[in-house]
């Protein structure tokens, strides 16, 4: 059992933060911008709050966060009250924001000044994953790091991985958004197309999700896609803000994302549509418009 903060209990954070409590058995601190659902978390699944991420550093093993964007952890790690002024020496931080890969170089460098640990390590696997502990993690950081955290974020994740030095783990994610983006906009294309060519969904999912065109996007998206309901998973809004993280990365790395941009642009038609709450899936409303 380990002393244990998270910072951030978002529709990601607040699951993840349990599962430490109750599937790792750590003593667990929660720290939240708007202090209710800390509270409510706590009043759910024990443990303490605390009023500041300062506070919420102080005297612990490990500290986790996960938050919107490089503002929001600039604001919770460095500034006023901010963790990492409450960091002790020898913890280890682990960001779970999906962010730059230049804010986890900032944030490693910081630490490592302040003399711990940091780890950039983004999560896929979306709100599901967060609420059945089965996430990805990508991380970027130190060996010794990432074996001393590994066993604590096992708590939630089924899939955890040191991809390189800091900055890493947002650059695994940054391609994970790439590969996700083509897919969805595939499958909304397919879909949109079996419905106008007079073909029973249902039954062309269960045969080609059988071969070479199945993905994860086919088996979990495609009933709501089929049936126009856009209401629950990951946001249009939070995919716009990943993928001008990739292709922001990709105007600085040389590399060339033309399906990447478009399907960014399309996205900025769905929320033209009033769809930025909507989910990923829904691409093909804007194909049925």
């Amino acid at each position: 059992m380990a002393k244990v903060a998270f910072l951030g209990l978002g529709i990601m954070g607040y699951p993840m933060a349990r599962h430490l409590k109750q599937k790792g058995g750590h003593e667990v601190t929660v720290y939240n911008r708007t202090a209710a659902k800390a509270e409510a978390w706590v009043a759910e699944n024990g443990g303490r709050l605390a009023k500041t991420p300062r506070e919420a550093a102080e005297g612990q093993d490990f500290v986790m966060m996960c938050v919107g964007n490089d503002n929001d952890v600039r604001e919770v790690t460095l500034g006023k009250d901010g963790a990492f002024a409450g960091m002790g020496k020898g913890a280890v931080f682990v960001d779970h924001t999906t962010a730059s890969a230049d804010i986890a170089r900032e944030l490693y460098a910081a630490a490592k000044a302040g003399g711990f640990a940091f780890l950039d390590a983004p999560v896929s696997g979306g709100q599901a994953g967060a609420e059945n502990g089965v996430l990805t993690v990508m991380c970027g950081g130190d060996q010794e790091t990432f074996d001393r955290a590994a066993p604590v974020i096992g708590a939630y994740a089924r899939m955890c991985k040191l991809l390189g030095p800091a900055g890493s783990g947002q650059l695994a994610k940054m391609v994970n958004q790439i590969c996700i983006a083509g897919l969805v906009q595939a499958l909304a294309e397919g879909i949109h197309f079996a419905k106008r060519a007079g073909l029973d969904v249902e039954a062309l999912i269960e045969t080609i999700s059988k071969g070479a065109a199945q993905s994860w996007q086919m088996e979990n998206r495609y009933k709501t896609m089929n049936a126009g309901k856009f209401d629950f998973g990951f946001a249009v809004d939070w995919m716009r803000k990943d993928l001008a993280i990739c292709l922001a990365e990709a105007r600085r790395n040389g590399a060339h994302l033309p399906v990447t941009a478009l399907v960014d642009q399309f996205y900025s038609e769905v929320q033209k549509m009033g769809g930025g709450r909507w989910d990923t899936s829904s691409l093909i409303a804007r194909l049925e418009r």
